[in-house]
């Protein structure tokens, strides 16, 4: 599949908490942006109404939409999956980055870089071995967990940067 647009420095991982919030993250997003759109726990007619919702607003504003989980039709590309276009994975380590890369993923959300809500007592990476993991990557690394702009600005190693409550604070 062609690209028609570069790969994003910027991502929105879309998450059930945010609720109408999801709107807000979307409008926020900086045209040329990505959106890894989850929504797990809908049921699947719900899941694929929310996903054509959210498609429109990616295809008017220029967001590349990677769908993680059952695959839909009319997504740029799939996100821990095989599938068609763009592919991406998520890490939490160097054995799981080279994982992604022997997979075929295009790029790499290595996580958690600091502490965040969705992993409560999750022992964060931090910058330095966030750092130190993503100079070994051979695809593009986006740095995500408890990320903002003003961190991403200061982390090395980082392709570019993803977050879930970032958008709406």
């Amino acid at each position: 599949m062609k690209r028609r647009h570069p790969l994003p420095r910027t991502w929105l991982m879309t998450d059930e908490r945010q609720g109408d919030d999801l709107w807000t993250a979307l409008e926020r997003l900086p045209r040329g942006s990505g959106i890894v759109f989850r929504h797990y726990s809908l049921l699947p007619t719900e899941r694929r109404r929310l996903f054509d919702r959210v498609r429109k607003v990616a295809r008017d504003r220029r967001l590349t939409l990677l769908v993680a989980g059952a695959p839909f039709p009319g997504a740029d590309g799939t996100h821990g999956r095989p599938g068609r276009g763009l592919r991406s994975a998520s890490a939490h380590n160097l054995r799981e980055l080279k994982a992604a890369e022997r997979a075929g993923a295009d790029l790499v959300f290595l996580s958690a870089v600091y502490p965040t809500r969705s992993h409560p007592g999750h022992r964060p990476l931090g910058p330095r071995r966030f750092a130190l993991i993503a100079h070994q990557a051979k695809v593009p690394v986006i740095a995500l967990g408890g990320m903002d702009e003003s961190k991403a600005r200061t982390l090395r190693g980082a392709y570019g940067w993803a977050g879930i409550d970032a958008w709406t604070r």
